[in-house]
């Protein structure tokens, strides 16, 4: 699978196939994508999350031991399918809280009332992706019970506690506070992600109407003097209404700071039918964004394969710009 099928595959966001094929079905519980089940995809060492849905442009089946995927009856893909350690391959990757108060006009999670776990429950689940020997990192992201700053009370306590059990990487993805950079990093953590989900500042103040962008942006640069460069990243949703043009000032600001950004295609949700315009980026858009991104990352020293925790290092539900695309 080159980067031009895995456009293909992102642009698409799912396939019409046989549920029973996966061994382990999973529903994502965060971000724009819950509520669905989904699988993993890996084609020439290149990885793809797809949803399974009947009304799919796409069709995939069994063929010779392996998953062969096709459009308009045309093989385009040939691979496996990927078990989950936890929400990815490799990754004990924990939504603690799966509400959320903050009504972000693009995502289902305010309305699916999720469930809140515990932290004897993120323990053990932990505890028993280690078991398997294959966590190889242990990625922290949430939603918001009550406040923010609740939420970050949580992620520290759970790091704190994860440090002294396990060795490997941990990333933590919340939403910030005042002081939650250091409190973070103070507690053990060594990758962060604050998520702009859209850099438009027109279409970020309606579409989220709870969340300051700016004190987003200032939390991402504090991010990356605490942190260090190579390891502050930014979920930026393609797809709200946002022009190509918009969307490369948003990589260039983002990149000029050093925070590493994630293009992720927008995706539709019947809970959010009537309240936000979305419009599933193209291949072809995805491609040349990401090839932009790629040269500004280039230019500023940046990298987008060296991370270890998160959505980078996986690369399902997005393009790499490093990972993905040849030189």
């Amino acid at each position: 699978m080159n980067a031009e099928t895995k456009a293909q595959l992102i642009s698409a966001g799912s396939v019409n196939m046989d549920p029973s094929l996966i061994r382990r079905l999973t529903i994502p519980t965060a971000g724009p994508g819950a509520g669905n089940v989904a699988f993993f995809f890996n084609s020439g060492g290149h990885r793809v999350r797809l949803a399974v849905k009947k009304e799919s442009s796409l069709e995939a089946g069994m063929e010779g031991g392996e998953l062969v995927i096709r459009k308009d009856g045309i093989k385009i893909a040939r691979g496996s399918i990927e078990e989950e350690l936890i929400h990815c391959p490799d990754q004990a990757f924990i939504t603690m809280c799966e509400k959320c108060v903050f009504d972000c006009k693009f995502c289902p999670v305010p309305k699916l009332c999720g469930n809140v776990k515990s932290m004897d429950q993120m323990l053990k689940m932990i505890a028993q992706a280690h078991e398997t020997g294959r966590m190889k990192a242990i990625s922290i992201t949430s939603g918001v019970e009550i406040s923010a700053e609740h939420e970050v009370e949580r992620a520290e306590e759970l790091i704190l506690r994860l440090r002294e059990l396990y060795s490997v990487p941990i990333g933590v993805s919340v939403y910030p506070t005042e002081d939650s950079t250091r409190r973070l990093r103070d507690a053990g953590a060594d990758e962060l992600k604050y998520n702009v989900e859209t850099m438009d500042r027109k279409l970020h103040a309606v579409l989220c109407p709870d969340q300051d962008l700016e004190f987003l942006l200032g939390s991402l640069r504090e991010g990356v003097k605490v942190f260090g460069r190579n390891k502050v990243c930014s979920n930026f949703i393609i797809g709200l209404g946002e022009t190509d043009e918009s969307a490369k000032k948003g990589i260039e600001e983002l990149v000029s700071m050093g925070v590493v950004p994630i293009l992720r295609a927008a995706s539709r949700h019947p809970l959010r039918d009537g309240e936000v315009f979305i419009e599933r980026p193209s291949a072809e858009r995805l491609l040349m964004l990401n090839h932009f991104l790629r040269e500004k990352l280039d230019e500023y020293g940046l990298r987008a394969d060296t991370f270890k925790t998160m959505c980078l290092p996986c690369t399902g539900c997005d393009i790499n710009p490093h990972a993905d695309l040849s030189e």
